[in-house]
């Protein structure tokens, strides 16, 4: 495995950054998540504004053009000879001294692309579907820290996953601070009732597999709705689903003990599947 770091590829041991990094001592830094299939990347021109706005609301300078950075993705995608993977490129704040602030950062923006595989979910849970619960530890305030940034501190989520997984589950519903749904831990969620699809319109991030199967089910004259969900409503939809790049589209069957539907991943859930792996075959970024 060769990974890119500052212009340069080097090898997994020796993929290195400073401890005095910011990006390690506060998580003050950007990431993207992107997939590529048969030699092409989704949805990367989406992935690159993602990440430059989030760089741009942190006021982090990526030492990269758009266009630079998306040549040396696919650059690292060629070195490692991967056609089906998994991207994660990672800005750092860059490093400073032991103190909170920025302006203190006297080392660049680290710029770091791994590629890789990544299986989030087991295989058997996409075709029969799995159970999700609703944790405790709820979404960031957007006031106080916007969920639209993709930023390295992952830590409302990672206490959310801890949650989860304590209680033997591999992924959990997170509510805002008001209690409606906003995501979970690592993926968007969508319900499905009287054939509408419905997804959470707050406290959320971005998400663009989300975007992917909100266009793709517009195309097919499926009525979709951005709005406040509560969790009754996720217990008494017809169909329930995840979205994620890591993720994909999984269907979810049971949320907190309660089967969704008949139990078992409906008839729009499969069609979105359908419909999504075809368009990860044939469209995205050639290598």
């Amino acid at each position: 495995m060769k990974i890119y770091i500052n212009g340069k590829f080097v090898s997994r041991k020796d993929a290195k950054v400073s401890v005095f990094d910011h990006g390690l001592l506060y998580g003050d830094g950007a990431f993207e998540g992107i997939r590529s299939y048969q030699r092409r990347v989704f949805k990367l021109e989406d992935h690159m504004d993602r990440l430059y706005e989030t760089a741009h609301t942190l006021m982090i300078q990526i030492p990269l053009t758009k266009s630079q950075m998306m040549a040396a993705i696919v650059a690292t995608l060629q070195k490692n000879n991967i056609s089906d993977g998994y991207i994660r490129v990672i800005v750092t704040r860059g490093e400073g001294d032991l103190g909170l602030d920025p302006r203190k950062c006297y080392g660049k923006p680290n710029v770091i692309i791994i590629t890789d595989k990544i299986t989030l979910y087991a295989r058997e849970l996409y075709n029969k579907g799995m159970a999700i619960i609703t944790v405790p530890t709820v979404r960031n305030n957007p006031e106080a820290l916007n969920p639209r940034l993709k930023s390295l501190n992952y830590l409302n989520n990672i206490l959310a996953k801890i949650e989860a997984n304590n209680s033997g589950y591999a992924e959990a519903i997170m509510l805002d601070h008001q209690g409606y749904v906003a995501e979970c831990t690592g993926d968007n969620i969508f319900i499905v009732k009287h054939g509408v699809l419905s997804t959470p319109s707050q406290g959320r991030l971005q998400g663009i597999t989300r975007d992917a199967v909100m266009v793709l089910a517009k195309n097919s004259k499926i009525v979709v709705e951005e709005r406040f969900i509560t969790r009754h409503e996720v217990y008494t939809a017809e169909e329930c689903f995840l979205t994620g790049t890591a993720a994909e589209i999984i269907p979810v069957v049971k949320v907190d003990g309660r089967a969704i539907g008949t139990g078992k991943p409906g008839a729009m859930t499969l069609k979105m599947i359908k419909m999504f792996r075809a368009l990860t075959g044939q469209s995205g970024v050639k290598y």
